[in-house]
């Protein structure tokens, strides 16, 4: 009897390792050395507040070694983000995008039922065009809020390697912003760091 029960404690044991270890599997396809990542955004993607070497795109693409395309507007919102996204997908063929965007939406007090369907239309088309997307949450207008729900609606629907807490974290800190909204180079420098890392913990790098 003790030994059938070691039996099936070992086996048990065994399950919950395997189980465990493929809830860890990566989510991401490892990006070869001549992949393009295509950082997609508004003001906080393009850099607004420093200059274009000090942006995120260019500090992750420091980081990663990879061509990163900082295809980031200042002022854009979702509505004005769906309209360039597939032509901005078609001209720089990547092989990752990264998702920013929405403070703008937040900001003017836009539906959040709009900004969210505007997003879903994005990574619908590069999901359809199989592209894989890492999204980035936007908090709300409130200093203690974590990103708008929508954001990990979207993740949880597109099953999406997700972020909810880093841009409010990094919004909560004056000593990396160069106005109410907008990062300094230390800053970017952060938000870049923490997406290279959001990156190698999910197989991508």
């Amino acid at each position: 009897m003790t030994i059938a029960f070691n039996r099936l404690a070992t086996l048990f044991l065994l399950g919950l390792v395997l189980s465990l270890s493929g809830c860890s599997e990566p989510k991401l396809t490892p990006l070869y050395y001549d992949a393009t990542i295509l950082a997609f955004g508004d003001s906080l993607t393009a850099g607004y507040g420093v200059e274009k070497e000090h942006s995120y795109p260019a500090v992750l693409a420091e980081l990663s070694r990879r061509k990163v395309v900082n295809a980031g507007v200042s002022g854009e919102t979702t509505s004005q983000g769906r309209e360039r996204f597939a032509s901005v997908v078609q001209t720089n063929q990547p092989d990752l995008i990264i998702l920013i965007e929405g403070g703008n939406d937040i900001l003017r007090n836009h539906s959040p039922q709009q900004a969210k369907a505007n997003l879903a239309a994005m990574i619908e088309h590069a999901q359809l065009s199989g592209i894989p997307v890492v999204l980035i949450g936007v908090p709300e207008k409130n200093l203690f809020s974590s990103s708008a729900p929508f954001y990990r609606e979207l993740a949880e629907e597109y099953d999406l390697v997700f972020d909810g807490e880093l841009m409010a974290e990094l919004q909560r800190s004056p000593s990396l912003k160069s106005d109410y909204v907008h990062f300094n180079k230390a800053g970017y420098r952060e938000l870049a760091e923490s997406i290279y890392q959001l990156l190698q913990d999910n197989g991508a790098l």
